[in-house]
């Protein structure tokens, strides 16, 4: 949201790109159900264009999660999917030759694409797996946590263990009844007993998005997510642009406070705002930043909101204000309204 635009309206967010590379929870998903508008305007973008889902979710295959968008009402295909254990296969492909016994910690989604990859999956440490691919599945257990630190062990290759690949690390999932422990927190597990990192495979990782981009012969995409540390951080390390919709984890208390790389192109309330025109931030008088009819201020080191507008513009004028002031979140005082905004 860069500043001294004389027009008052930017081009669509979805203007320039050649793909659109969507999240899912939060995004398209809450639960079972759709999020509101979702699904027609990425039906709309479809026409236009690719449309890929990627998710970090690594407890179902391609074709069970393309089998669930075409419920909700998308015309999605498996190949439509990007998987955090796919982006895991490029990792294992460089560091394990096929045929290779891999150790899984996960679901149905890993165990397919070892498969697929020409992989022997087992999910005991004492067949001497040659890697340990570990994803989110709601019924891991301990046993199976267990198993990994065994295989994993240091001394079990070259003295320092074998590969271990994490398809993420998101520390929470979103499911129907709320927040619950994602990934992060079972890989954290493991971490504890071995005593080393994982390579990771999913967001805020660059693999996920160059399978993406590969599959897709996509060069311009826009990626689309609601969680800034992974889908908005990993679209900014991959060099992509990225849109967060307030529809999931994310809302304007970590806009407000979003450090440089975790800071989107575009904030919008729902999918529709990905088909029309993008308010543009402007340099007013005496520093206000004007987003629409809202008008916002630094004031030593106070946010002062000038003129309140449509909710939403207030969140993206205050947030032009933080962002370009260079000064973190903690030396400012924001009006507790702000933290409300856009939502």
């Amino acid at each position: 949201m860069a500043l001294f635009r004389t027009k008052t309206e930017g081009e669509a967010p979805i203007a320039g790109a050649d793909a659109i590379l969507a999240d899912l929870d939060g995004v398209v998903y809450r639960g079972a159900g759709a999020i509101p508008f979702a699904v027609a305007s990425l039906n709309r973008a479809a026409a236009a264009m690719p449309v890929g889902y990627l998710t970090n979710n690594a407890a179902r295959s391609d074709a069970s999660v393309a089998a669930h968008l075409v419920e909700l009402g998308l015309r999605t295909e498996p190949r439509d999917v990007v998987t955090s254990p796919q982006a895991a296969m490029r990792l294992l492909r460089a560091a394990v030759p096929e045929g290779a016994t891999v150790l899984v910690v996960g679901g149905e989604g890993i165990v397919v694409e070892l498969e697929r990859a020409g992989y022997r999956p087992t999910r005991s440490a004492d067949d001497g797996p040659a890697a340990v691919v570990q994803g989110f599945a709601p019924d891991v257990a301990w046993t199976q946590l267990a198993e990994a630190s065994f295989a994993l062990r240091p001394g079990s290759e070259n003295g320092t263990g074998i590969p271990w690949i994490a398809t993420n690390m998101d520390w929470t999932i979103p499911v129907a009844r709320g927040i619950a422990p994602g990934n992060g927190t079972l890989v954290s597990a493991v971490h504890t007993a071995v005593g080393r990192f994982p390579e990771v495979a999913g967001k805020p990782e660059t693999p996920i998005f160059a399978e993406a981009a590969e599959r897709f012969g996509a060069r311009t995409p826009l990626m689309i997510g609601d969680r800034l540390d992974t889908d908005i951080l990993g679209a900014s390390r991959a060099g992509i642009r990225s849109a967060v919709v307030l529809t999931g984890i994310d809302r304007a208390k970590q806009l407000l406070a979003a450090e440089a790389g975790m800071r989107p192109d575009f904030i919008l309330a729902d999918l529709r705002g990905l088909h029309e025109p993008y308010p543009l931030a402007r340099a007013g008088r005496n520093g206000e930043v004007r987003v629409g009819d809202a008008r916002v201020r630094l004031e030593g080191s106070r946010i002062a909101v000038v003129a309140d507008g449509d909710p939403l513009d207030r969140l993206r004028a205050a947030c032009t204000v933080i962002w370009e002031s260079g000064r973190p979140i903690h030396t400012l005082e924001v009006p507790p309204e702000l933290y409300g905004s856009g939502t």
